[in-house]
């Protein structure tokens, strides 16, 4: 499992908002998990769990973001697996250095924590592995740390552009993973209080398009009629061709880079992520960057 920040080939191929005009508010939110979908030999019959997300700071001081998800998942075939993933990192607010702490359980069973830092020069990524086995990498070209990569997106959502191609470096898995991402951003939903399917057809005759109630915890307050856009983000081994995505995680994405209507795809099974709370933390009222 990995985390929600975290988020190819291609660079951005046309102008976009200087990274300093995308605000990313400190919230706290929490997403009830249950079951999307099944596949395979050993299809998952249910599953619960929750996800926390606690991200505080600003392109100042940096960003902190403590996670934490925990899922059940029951089968007939393999019985049932609750896995308990958290996940530390600190992102400084120019996205050239990361630090990150990984630590998961499989049933009880604890595996060992991956823990690292990460610098991001003119030349490439470097990164530097305490835990589990001290070692060293590095990667050339653009790659971004998860903040970075949500401004990133925000930025082509408010210019209207329909993809954005990246590595990505988050220090999940073995703490040695640069993944090609490819995010696909849907239209710009409207600012009233419901949000609205996009339909392809155009016809005068064609049916108006249906709206769709806003999560409960977005229903009032200062998110309700906030800009968003629907994203899929898939998340690629390194390679040329075609490739099927290791992971794809869908989710409704706010301008204050607050996510919501959480779908995270593994494959063989799918969970859907609901928010039923989202707390918008104090901010620091003197950072200019």
């Amino acid at each position: 499992m990995r985390t929600l920040l975290a988020c190819v080939v291609l660079a951005l191929s046309s102008p976009v908002l200087a990274a300093e005009s995308v605000h990313l508010a400190p919230h706290r939110a929490v997403y009830d998990l249950s079951l999307s979908g099944s596949s395979g030999t050993r299809a998952v019959e249910s599953a619960r769990g929750r996800i926390v997300f606690d991200f505080t700071g600003d392109a100042c001081k940096g960003f902190a973001l403590q996670y934490r998800q925990v899922t059940v998942l029951e089968s007939s075939e393999s019985g049932s697996r609750t896995s308990d993933l958290r996940n530390t990192t600190f992102e400084s607010g120019d996205g050239r250095s990361f630090r990150f702490r990984t630590q998961s359980d499989l049933n009880g069973k604890t595996t060992a924590p991956v823990d690292g830092n990460a610098e991001r020069g003119d030349k490439g990524l470097s990164v530097s592995l305490k835990q589990p086995k001290r070692g060293e990498m590095s990667v050339p070209g653009e790659v971004l740390f998860p903040a970075a990569h949500m401004r990133r997106l925000i930025e082509a959502a408010r210019a209207g552009q329909s993809t954005v191609a990246i590595k990505v470096f988050d220090g999940s898995d073995d703490g040695r993973k640069v993944y090609d991402t490819l995010a696909v951003i849907g239209a710009q939903r409207g600012s009233d209080k419901t949000k609205t399917e996009v339909k392809p057809e155009t016809r005068p005759d064609a049916p108006a398009p249906k709206p769709v109630p806003v999560e409960a915890a977005l229903r009032d307050g200062a998110m309700a009629t906030m800009p968003h856009w629907p994203v899929t983000l898939s998340y690629f081994s390194p390679g040329e061709g075609e490739r099927t995505p290791v992971y794809v995680l869908a989710f409704d994405l706010y301008e204050n880079g607050v996510s919501a209507a959480l779908r995270l795809d593994y494959g063989e099974f799918s969970l859907k992520g609901e928010l039923s709370r989202i707390d918008l933390l104090p901010e620091s009222k003197d950072c200019k960057p």
